[in-house]
């Protein structure tokens, strides 16, 4: 049996759509996890990121926290992305018990969130119980961000798969609510969807000088 702390990786993924959820994920990982298949989930392919995010969703401890549109418009997308990690970290580490016992980690008698410290990708820390720091590009160095990364994105291109199904014309399933030409068309063409961030502006005159931007170019006005 194994003695040890454990380090949690946080991050989120999107924070830049105009539409839809914004997910978090906290994980731990194993000692014995193979962390060659990490990288910062936006550098990996489609595929890759499935293959990792089975492995760790098998071998690691995680949470997943999701903050829905209309909580986004109501506390703003930083403290709505805080949220979700927030509510990732408490799922995770609900878990964590029940996990170490089956990856024969023995948990000291007086274990408790003091054996945790997490890192965050980004430059603000969620009110979690545990030493926490935040680090801008977290995701692109610390295995347990990577894994955090990849569950979040995965989880949260799923979601808006579910939410093309539900609100058809919108592209969501491709363009997953970022501020890409065609969700500017489609916005311009159906009115907002049921999804919208209404507190991200999006007017006509923004939308006709954004279009030929990217969405990695773009930066949501809030109001």
């Amino acid at each position: 049996m194994e003695k040890k702390e454990f380090c949690c990786g946080l991050d989120e993924a999107g924070r830049g759509p105009l539409a839809g959820p914004v997910v978090a994920s906290c994980v731990i990982l194993p000692t014995d996890f193979p962390v060659e298949i990490l990288a910062d989930s936006k550098k990996l392919s489609e595929k890759k990121r499935n293959v990792a995010d089975e492995q760790i969703r098998e071998k690691a401890c995680f949470g997943i926290g999701i903050v829905d549109h209309k909580k986004i418009d109501e506390i703003n997308i930083l403290q709505a992305s805080l949220l979700a990690m927030k509510i990732a970290f408490e799922e995770m580490f609900s878990k964590i018990d029940d996990w170490a016992k089956s990856n024969g980690i023995l948990l000291l008698d007086d274990f408790s969130l003091k054996n945790v410290n997490a890192i965050v990708d980004g430059t603000f820390c969620p009110k979690i119980p545990c030493a926490c720091r935040a680090e801008p590009k977290a995701d692109a160095k610390y295995p347990p961000v990577m894994a955090a990364s990849i569950l979040a994105k995965v989880k949260r291109d799923a979601l808006m798969r579910e939410a093309d199904l539900l609100y058809p014309g919108y592209g969501y399933a491709s363009h997953k609510g970022y501020p890409t030409k065609a969700h500017f068309e489609a916005i311009e063409r159906l009115g907002f969807s049921p999804i919208q961030r209404l507190s991200f502006s999006v007017k006509k005159e923004k939308t006709k000088k954004t279009r030929k931007k990217s969405a990695d170019d773009f930066s949501p006005t809030l109001f």
